[in-house]
């Protein structure tokens, strides 16, 4: 299905697509002025955000992860969170592996496997950092973390390299920032990009010779809790003093409220174990 030789994944032409991919995320950052003016970091990823379900909904990631599971087979999620794309295949998987760089999504994730009657083990860091210390599984997925990953090309290697049948990835159709660019043109007149894109990524995986399936759809927004979290936690992002958190509700009130958001599924099959 795809070139699998190590010369696929070599040298990148000058104007290659993992450079464009690159370029557009370094577009993201913040002025130097404003992060200084911050009381605290504005990257921030609220645990809560990540908890499991009760009932996790069906999703073509989940369908087309779950379609490449074995019964009493291995899953890998990578930024894992407190791990809906693993637990969402727990059955027919009964092992489960999560990485993740914050010590208490890795908590949520070792209390949920419990939760699922499942076993499974923890590696905490960054990946492929951690490439090394994390063991294969039948499929590999990672939901909504690409777009932090600037240096995509050994992401998407070791991710390949670590799935015995397929990688599910899920990612939005925009920047997961994009929803915050009104209020950034508001409090800092300051204008935000709008790539890279899911075919940004396709490109780049078309590059080194991975063709990957992408299926467009739209699933439900992830929300603070009520008005006084994303307030609070938009101010923080927005680099605002705490003085200012107000100011942000009173904005937050003013915007258009969607319930939906574009999303992508992009999964592709790998080399048998044999052929590696």
């Amino acid at each position: 299905m795809r070139d699998s030789s190590p010369a696929s994944w070599g040298a990148e032409p000058v104007t290659s697509a993992s450079d464009r991919w690159r370029q557009s995320l370094d577009a993201w950052a913040l002025p130097d002025d404003i992060l200084a003016s911050a009381e605290e970091s504005p990257w921030i990823h609220p645990p809560a955000l990540f908890q499991v379900p009760d009932v996790i909904e069906s999703s073509p990631s989940h369908d087309w992860a779950r379609d490449a599971v074995p019964v009493g087979g291995t899953v890998l999620d990578v930024g894992c969170g407190g791990g809906i794309a693993a637990f969402a295949l727990t059955p027919p998987a009964s092992h489960v592996i999560g990485v993740d760089h914050q010590a208490e999504m890795l908590a949520m994730f070792r209390a949920n496997a419990a939760k699922h009657g499942v076993t499974c083990q923890t590696v905490e860091g960054f990946w492929p950092a951690v490439a090394d210390a994390t063991p294969n599984a039948d499929v590999v997925t990672a939901h909504h973390v690409v777009y932090n990953v600037g240096n995509i090309v050994p992401f998407l290697r070791e991710l390949d390299g670590h799935a015995r049948v397929r990688v599910v990835l899920e990612m939005p159709d925009h920047h997961p920032l994009a929803p915050m660019s009104e209020a950034w043109r508001y409090f800092w007149q300051l204008e935000r990009p709008e790539t890279p894109t899911p075919s940004d990524l396709v490109d780049v995986l078309e590059e080194f010779g991975i063709h990957a399936h992408r299926e467009q759809w739209n699933g439900a927004m992830r929300v603070e809790q009520n008005p006084e979290q994303a307030a609070h936690f938009m101010r923080i992002r927005l680099c605002l003093p705490a003085s200012r958190e107000g100011e942000v509700g009173d904005f937050l009130a003013t915007q258009p409220e969607s319930p939906v958001r574009e999303l992508s599924t992009i999964w592709w099959d790998t080399s048998t174990l044999a052929e590696r």
